[in-house]
């Protein structure tokens, strides 16, 4: 299908579908983008691809033509006469919450060398589905997402942007981010508020050690609380001379904030209070 403005309207019309705003939906209809992001994603034979939101299947269509196996979730059972169009042997579509899934099952069944997750995210549900891949341990070798701007300058942000959070914490602790492109809202219907991007995050070979990951990420999270607030006063349950002691190694006190804080010094901190406690 040609995913151009007139085409996609035709095919909204033609199959009766209403738009649903609960489920974040705006369709892509410019295929440029849709060849740069698969000509960036490097798939190959190799490659079990998951999509999430394939909505009229812009996307999944050209994912289909590169990768060994596509398996596809789409929570709009509103959708299946259209994306059951799209015949090929190596597409599974499970409509399906893929927050619900059993992600690691699914994936059990396919023989591949690498596992990509390639979509345009719905923007409400952007965050929880990253989460769910690092929580439940799926082995993700890369991630190419588009995703609203402002979510996705978060998720790449570095210590001392106005946007760096827990979160760019947690990606940027498991993944290396880039930008691959930006993507205006006019490409979309309907019409999203916002601007969005694609990033591109490939899983670390190497990552710092971690003694417990529960105290990490609540130490990140508190860290955080309230961003116009230092640490001394986001950590007051903490054990404070333990914090400092660390943070002036690398000439921080507890005056800093959370964003002035490079991760690995909450790595640091995090494994020192579990040595210190265990």
């Amino acid at each position: 299908m040609e995913y151009s403005y007139k085409k996609v309207k035709e095919n909204i019309e033609a199959n009766d579908f209403k738009i649903k705003k609960k489920f974040g939906q705006n369709f892509i209809i410019d295929n440029n983008i849709i060849n740069n992001i698969i000509e960036k994603s490097e798939i190959d034979e190799s490659t079990l691809v998951i999509e999430v939101g394939p909505g009229m299947g812009a996307l999944t269509n050209e994912l289909i033509k590169y990768a060994k196996n596509v398996i596809s979730y789409e929570i709009d059972t509103t959708l299946i006469p259209i994306l059951s169009e799209i015949k090929a042997d190596n597409l599974e579509l499970i409509f399906e919450d893929f927050l619900k899934r059993d992600i690691r099952k699914d994936i059990k069944k396919y023989e591949y060398k690498k596992l990509y997750l390639i979509a345009n995210l719905p923007y409400y549900i952007t965050t929880p589905i990253l989460i769910k891949l690092i929580d439940e341990k799926i082995d993700v070798d890369k991630i190419v997402v588009m995703v609203q701007k402002e979510v996705g300058d978060r998720f790449k942000a570095k210590e001392g942007s106005k946007d760096y959070s827990s979160l760019s914490i947690l990606f940027n602790y498991n993944f290396n981010i880039t930008k691959l492109m930006d993507i205006s809202k006019n490409v979309f219907i309907p019409k999203p508020n916002v601007d969005s991007i694609v990033l591109c995050m490939n899983k670390k070979e190497q990552k710092e050690e971690i003694l417990n990951l529960d105290i990490f990420y609540k130490l990140i999270k508190d860290s955080f609380q309230f961003k116009r607030k230092n640490l001394r006063n986001n950590l007051k349950n903490y054990d404070l001379e333990l914090i400092e002691s660390i943070l002036k190694k690398h000439n921080l006190d507890l005056n800093s904030r959370a964003e002035q804080i490079n991760y690995k010094i909450f790595i640091e901190i995090a494994n020192k209070i579990y040595t210190v406690n265990k």
